[in-house]
């Protein structure tokens, strides 16, 4: 009988172990998530505002606005050049 109850103790162990793993890994995954979804906001916005200076003498113009704001803050340098290509069909 003492057996029994090392083995319920150990099989306990395991799965508490098991569940702190389940939840570090989802801790960590939306943070990774969350830290890519800011640094392409910030390049986005960075490449969007370079873009609007240095673009006026090409004449690319790109105006920035919540939606472009979203849209090169989501998808980084490919939102930048679908906003482009936006300008150029629209």
């Amino acid at each position: 009988m003492n057996l029994s109850i090392e083995y319920n103790i150990i099989i306990a162990y395991v799965v508490g172990l098991f569940l702190l793993y389940i939840l570090g890994w989802l801790l960590v995954v939306p943070r990774k998530f969350l830290l890519r979804l800011i640094l392409n906001g910030i390049f986005g916005a960075v490449i969007l505002n370079f873009l609007d200076i240095a673009g006026k003498s090409f004449g690319l113009y790109v105006g920035i606005n919540p939606v472009t704001a979203l849209i090169a803050g989501f998808l980084g340098i490919p939102g930048i050049i679908l906003l482009i290509i936006l300008q150029y069909i629209v």
